[in-house]
């Protein structure tokens, strides 16, 4: 082979290259790169006109501080109830449109991803309610784990059944939904959660049908879409009382799943006080085998109904032979706080430091990091109305979503208590 030949094979070679760099839209992949991680969505023009990048941690600050006052508004309106006791239904959109890349990798696996966090956090939030999974494909709808109250379980049977294909359909889904959440007693909130991705659904009937018959039944529907706004969608949470959104992006997917694990204010018809019979069963040994009623084999430990003595993997759960609820007293404790949410603490302003007469604490009270930017300067921090005490943002946002206790109220009320004891 001469030299003239050798150019031509290589030259060809490269032809090839290039041919494969490219993708189906023409783009390079250099372009392909900026395009998927849209490095342009992280700038922001500044006063003076300049892109300057994004600060996530002051927008998190910002978003968080603008929910709580919102909030705190709508509690302090009117004394709103809630309902402790949920029944939710998650309804998983897994038709073709879920393989779509709009969402990277695909809005299949964003969407597991936020569902298994949201799965933790509704359980951390509402420690005496229930959780069941339902996927869409090929235009039929499938139970994939009945109303349970363990997360793991949840979470396992959903990573195993990531599979998409074929059409949605939101009337099959409501009507299979609604069928189980008519046997919840009437003490219980039944909720639907659906988290669509197609533009259009494909039913066998007339669905506003099955819409009337999910609001006659007092079910609670909510929708977030991840491709437009559909009218059917809308339609379906304005005549149940839900909420409609759709997502933008990943970080405000995450936001609006997340919203919905705290206790919606009760429907109307549901707003009755009500006396539920519980019984608080006792833990069993490891070593003792018995049959579980949840998964119908023998196994050691779990829990034994107080009424009819039969055994349980899990709390809180209902038993499946005297129909008695079971649950702990820990998961009494911990519903308490949405019953007596704790105060807003005040946001501390360079105006307000200017007219108030104690000065800025230079550390923060919960977690002692300093509160002073470089500079001397006084950084974003709050006040609890309360107690007086100064904290940061990220002390705040803890106090609030987690810990539910004001640490200056607590060691100011031990305080107290430790002084007339010794009085």
């Amino acid at each position: 082979m001469n030299n003239g030949e050798g150019r031509r094979l290589s030259g060809q070679a490269e032809e090839e290259d290039d041919e494969d760099d490219v993708d189906d839209g023409g783009r390079e992949a250099w372009e392909r790169t900026y395009a998927d991680e849209r490095s342009w969505e992280s700038l922001q023009e500044d006063e003076s006109g300049l892109l300057r990048p994004i600060d996530n941690k002051a927008l998190y600050h910002a978003q968080y501080r603008r929910r709580l006052r919102s909030l705190a508004a709508t509690n302090a309106a009117a004394r709103i109830q809630k309902g402790l006791i949920r029944y939710l239904y998650i309804v998983i959109d897994l038709s073709r449109a879920a393989s779509e890349t709009d969402f990277r990798p695909s809005r299949m696996a964003v969407v597991a991803k936020h569902v298994e966090a949201f799965i933790r956090e509704f359980f951390d939030q509402n420690p005496l309610s229930q959780i069941a999974l339902v996927t869409i494909k090929d235009g039929v709808a499938n139970c994939l784990t009945d109303l349970g109250g363990s997360p793991e379980s949840h979470i396992k049977a959903l990573m195993c059944k990531l599979e998409c294909f074929g059409d949605s359909s939101l009337q099959n889904a409501l009507d299979l939904v609604c069928g189980y959440l008519e046997q919840i007693p009437s003490y219980g909130h039944r909720e639907v959660l659906i988290l669509n991705s197609a533009l259009s659904t494909c039913d066998p009937g007339d669905i506003m049908e099955t819409i009337q018959k999910c609001k006659k039944s007092k079910v609670r529907c909510s929708v977030i879409g991840l491709s437009a706004e559909i009218f059917i969608c809308k339609h379906i949470c304005q005549e149940t009382g839900g909420l409609y959104s759709v997502a933008v992006d990943e970080s405000h997917l995450k936001e609006l799943i997340l919203e919905h694990a705290p206790p919606p204010p009760a429907i109307a018809e549901f707003a009755i006080a009500n006396l539920i019979k519980m019984g608080f069963p006792q833990r069993a040994a490891e070593n003792v085998i018995s049959i579980c009623l949840c998964h119908k084999e023998a196994r050691g430990g779990g829990y034994t109904c107080p009424r009819c003595k039969a055994r349980v993997c899990e709390l809180p759960t209902e038993c499946r032979i005297c129909g008695l609820t079971l649950v702990s007293s820990p998961h009494l404790a911990r519903s308490y706080h949405h019953l007596f949410p704790i105060a807003t603490f005040d946001e501390v302003t360079p105006v307000r430091l200017s007219t108030s007469q104690h000065k800025l604490p230079k550390s923060c009270f919960g977690c002692r990091q300093s509160l002073l930017n470089p500079g001397n300067r006084p950084s974003l921090s709050v006040e609890c109305p309360k107690c007086k005490q100064y904290f940061c943002i990220d002390c705040d946002i803890y106090i609030h979503e987690s810990l539910h206790n004001c640490p200056g109220c607590e060691s100011f009320r031990h305080f107290k208590t430790v002084s007339s004891s010794e009085e």
